[in-house]
């Protein structure tokens, strides 16, 4: 699903993209790192620099968090800010991406809880994205999953999109969570267990992971 079209952050026009790529450990370029060290000595140019070379990446990930662009604008608005104020606390002792990712995933979870309504039960914002994306199917078919994972336990949503939507390794999301790997492993085959349950109970096989 396309997420080209979203509204970029204002002070990331015309700044280089360097996607995130695979999580790879606590090895990261130097110019990366000095970047990110100038930022923590309050250096606003080279925050905008590296806010400019992440933005789109923080989109992505909070597009599939939340299903929408409009809500994932949302969630990578407060994820920016949230980056402004904590990028001191980041100790180079992981990834930069990895932390990011944390980083994303606690302001959708704040953002999440802060709304009154669920974000999926919006029948027009699901008109207006199923007309924008690919096909209607496949929108109604990413809200369907979204609002089921929303209803499982907290950590399994965040699991599931690390493994099977930006496609790492079950230790890689384990390292990103901070939690094991066996529990990674098992919140996968417990989302499977209970997809196979729904899909008996009702009679469907339309969802899937």
């Amino acid at each position: 699903m396309g997420t080209s079209n979203h509204r970029q952050h204002p002070e990331c026009k015309n700044k280089g993209v360097q996607h995130w790529g695979t999580y790879t450990g606590a090895v990261m370029p130097s110019e990366e790192q000095q970047l990110i060290q100038a930022a923590q000595r309050g250096n606003s140019q080279a925050f905008e620099q590296l806010l400019g070379n992440c933005y789109d990446q923080l989109f992505r990930f909070a597009y599939r968090w939340c299903g929408n662009r409009a809500d994932a604008e949302d969630v990578t608005q407060l994820a920016c800010i949230k980056l402004a104020q904590s990028i001191g606390q980041f100790r180079f002792e992981a990834a930069f991406s990895s932390w990011l990712y944390r980083l994303v995933i606690n302001c959708a979870r704040d953002w999440q809880r802060s709304q009154h309504r669920h974000q999926h039960d919006d029948l027009e914002l699901l008109a207006e994205e199923t007309r924008t994306d690919q096909s209607a199917e496949t929108g109604i078919y990413l809200r369907q999953v979204l609002h089921w994972l929303d209803s499982l336990a907290e950590g399994y949503k965040e699991t599931a999109l690390l493994v099977h939507a930006e496609g790492l390794s079950h230790a890689e999301a384990a390292a990103i969570l901070q939690i094991k790997e066996s529990t990674v492993s098992w919140r996968l085959h417990e989302i499977r267990k209970q997809l196979q349950q729904l899909q008996q109970s009702d009679g469907s096989g339309e969802l899937a992971l």
